[in-house]
């Protein structure tokens, strides 16, 4: 059976305000740690302290810089396994533009009876490779229409 993904946390009222100070704050955490192998602490308002792993820290920090930019936020383990549509939604992209992604092996799967259930780890790296290639082809463009005189 496919790992039930979240549903997407929206920022709604002064949401996004919140979301934004405590970025600050979680901020001013982390860069007061400056040894990355080391757990973050901070002291929380009922006097404890909270000490969270670095990486924590730092994805916690992405979370609430897109919920202070009003997006909405979802954290899927990257074991988990997503329907064909849950990964055509990550991707924003159709689901039968997603399934001839992983026919041609771009993305592992793995068949469930008759259902095709997509791995999350071999889906982001896509996404990486894909992000990376983007880059290396806008950049090029960049610098052929520089060389060219159009930029």
């Amino acid at each position: 059976m496919a790992t039930q993904v979240p549903t997407p946390a929206y920022p709604h009222g002064n949401d996004s305000e919140l979301a934004r100070r405590a970025l600050k704050t979680l901020r001013r955490a982390v860069e007061a740690h400056s040894d990355p192998q080391q757990p973050v602490e901070m002291r929380v308002t009922d006097g404890g302290q909270l000490e969270m792993p670095r990486a924590a820290a730092d994805l916690m920090m992405r979370i609430l810089g897109k919920m202070a930019a009003g997006q909405g936020v979802t954290v899927v383990p990257m074991n988990a396994e997503l329907t064909t549509q849950q990964a055509a939604d990550i991707l924003n992209v159709s689901r039968p533009y997603l399934v001839g992604l992983l026919e041609s092996q771009e993305i592992k799967y793995r068949m469930v009876g008759t259902h095709r259930r997509v791995l999350a780890d071999s889906l982001y790296e896509y996404k990486r490779r894909t992000s990376v290639a983007q880059k290396d082809a806008a950049d090029e463009l960049s610098a052929l229409g520089q060389d060219t005189g159009i930029i």
